[in-house]
């Protein structure tokens, strides 16, 4: 069990790492689990993502508080607004309206966490 939680660990870290570079995917999320799996299967790399500069103190203000700083959540909802409007851009309707579902329903979802 331990050699799938760091399998799985490793995955979101990359996930984490594509999430850095491209605006589009997220990266603290695939980071959290990262750090859940190497919770479970190597304590010395959750540490390093705990204590990354950048990453660490929101993935910790998740763990204690379940906050969202309210830049992190600025951000996610435009991105997901600027994915509708690149669904209405290049898909049109109906299609349109499965993005809009994801904004209401996640961006919600994102703006009434804690701070």
């Amino acid at each position: 069990m331990r050699r799938l939680y760091l399998a799985a660990g490793l995955l979101f870290t990359a996930l984490g790492a594509i999430g850095a570079v491209l605006p589009i995917v997220p990266t603290v999320p695939f980071l959290l689990l990262a750090a859940f799996c190497f919770a479970r299967s190597n304590p010395a790399w959750e540490r390093k993502i705990l204590k990354h500069p950048t990453w660490g103190p929101q993935i910790q203000d998740w763990r204690e508080r379940r906050a969202i700083a309210r830049k992190a959540k600025v951000g996610a909802i435009a991105t997901i607004a600027a994915g509708v409007g690149f669904t209405w851009v290049t898909l049109g309707f109906p299609w349109v309206w499965i993005s809009v579902a994801v904004l209401v329903i996640v961006g919600g979802w994102i703006a009434t966490r804690n701070e």
